[in-house]
């Protein structure tokens, strides 16, 4: 039987993605990225999932990294055409997912690892939890998005230190650095993350695609041409049922039965 597992269930309207590869510290290679990318494929156009939480299976590891074993037999062109331009594609398409994402990080969450949390929405962590990006000491640097995304996402002299020196961080120090939200105790973990996740998929599935697209174009555009986008996405919103479902409820004192229409 392969090793390489990801592993999906379903509580209600949130769906739990876990990266199954205990025995490697749930290490990231090819098949598991194409196992991912065939997952996350299914979860998007299941109209059921609204919210989708990632995780790593056992008790040590979100994900520790690529696989060094796999990695260290790649050469130049087919390291590019095989590993990074599948890795790139597949986390970029996690990051502009139309359904908001939660990482629950169990454990160490280096290299690839902290890549992949890059592209995830929002970051509960263990209090075991470890991050970092050590490629540096293997003579390497983040490759899968993460040079780019993490200076993007922190201070670029916090960001420039981690990728220069490959040191790790505590869970309290991601949290400080603003890579994660919060800090829970590791038995809470995924009652927290689910607890968050059930808040977030109540809200309309219809404005949060929207909402997502208009951070995600946003990010990239000056802020003048930014705001015109958003002003066009929210009068998409406005004339949805969902606006009117929530305002109706507002004004009736009732909970909103959102649709996503």
């Amino acid at each position: 039987m392969s090793e390489t597992a990801i592993r999906v269930e379903r509580q209600g309207t949130v769906a739990i993605l876990t990266i199954d590869r205990p025995r490697t510290l749930n290490a990231l290679n090819v098949p598991t990225v194409l196992a991912l990318e065939r997952e996350w494929q299914a979860l998007e156009a299941d109209e059921g999932v609204r919210v989708i939480v990632v995780t790593g299976a056992g008790e040590r590891a979100f994900v520790a990294g690529g696989d060094i074993a796999d990695l260290n037999l790649r050469r130049g062109l087919a390291h590019y055409q095989e590993f990074a331009d599948m890795i790139h594609r597949v986390f970029r398409r996690i990051e502009l997912s139309d359904k908001p994402t939660i990482a629950a990080v169990n454990g160490y969450a280096l290299g690839g690892g902290l890549e992949l949390i890059l592209a995830l929405d929002i970051r509960i962590l263990a209090d075991s939890a470890v991050l970092g990006v050590p490629e540096i000491t293997l003579g390497l640097f983040p490759g899968a998005g993460g040079s780019q995304r993490l200076i993007r996402q922190i201070a670029p002299c916090r960001a420039k230190e981690l990728m220069f020196t490959g040191d790790r961080i505590d869970a309290a120090q991601a949290v400080a650095l603003g890579l994660a939200n919060k800090v829970v105790p590791r038995e809470k973990l995924m009652e927290e993350s689910l607890a968050l996740a059930r808040r977030i998929a109540e809200k309309s599935p219809l404005v949060l695609k929207l909402l997502k697209r208009a951070l995600a174009a946003g990010a990239d555009m000056p802020l003048a041409s930014a705001l015109a986008h958003e002003q066009a996405m929210i009068g998409l919103v406005l004339d949805s049922a969902d606006a009117h479902e929530g305002m109706d409820a507002f004004l009736g004192k009732r909970k909103p039965d959102f649709k996503g229409a």
